[in-house]
């Protein structure tokens, strides 16, 4: 399957939406589905969604649904989510120490394999099974263990030096946590994630000036 290098990243973020709910359909032995029903249960339209599946491939048949085994399998590959991520975490304060905790990343193909920092305190401690490891150890230990992804959740002052680093070392996806702006090659892909940015939108959508006004 030959991917649509037009998609938009709204359709992208939908996709992934499709690929939670068509799993947690698996685990209720659904083997067929329509647009409607999914639409239904989603809040999206039904064209909107068969506009969406149509983007990465032709895989449904009108007046039957699709299959939910084949629908899973072509958004993985899309997303790329069929193979296994090895990912580690920069950072072992408070926000890292959680997002090793969470057993939900390896249970979707995205283990974390180590956690880093220069914290003498915290080096060779132990979270959820997963060790702190000396920040010197960080190149040899990706190439070691074939790291995709470096997690970042490190203070503001060193975010660029971390982030050149992982750069160096090959990395090719940065999840930053950081709530500031990376600079990467082109060949490095960052996904930001800022708190503050998601709460203010929360604030917005609370807002009845706005959201709650009668048109």
């Amino acid at each position: 399957m030959e991917k649509d290098k037009t998609i938009s990243n709204t359709t992208i973020r939908r996709l992934t939406k499709y690929y939670r709910y068509i799993e947690e359909l698996d685990l209720k032995e659904t083997s067929i589905i329509s647009s409607y029903t999914l639409g239904k249960m989603m809040g999206i339209s039904p064209s909107l969604i068969r506009q969406d599946f149509n983007a990465i491939g032709e895989f449904g048949r009108q007046g039957h649904g699709y299959n939910l085994d084949t629908l899973k399998k072509e958004i993985g590959e899309f997303l790329g989510i069929n193979k296994i991520h090895n990912m580690i975490v920069i950072g072992a304060g408070n926000l890292g120490q959680t997002l090793a905790n969470y057993d939900g990343f390896a249970k979707v193909g995205f283990p974390i394999k180590g956690l880093f920092d220069i914290n003498p305190k915290l080096i060779g401690m132990k979270i959820n099974g997963i060790e702190i490891i000396d920040l010197d150890q960080l190149n040899s230990f990706i190439k070691d263990n074939n790291i995709d992804i470096g997690i970042l959740c490190v203070r503001k002052h060193c975010v660029q030096q971390m982030t050149d680093i992982l750069v160096d070392a090959g990395i090719k996806g940065i999840w930053n946590f950081s709530a500031i702006d990376i600079d990467v090659p082109d060949d490095v892909k960052v996904e930001s994630v800022n708190f503050s940015n998601s709460l203010f939108t929360l604030s917005y959508l609370m807002n009845d000036k706005y959201t709650n006004q009668k048109s």
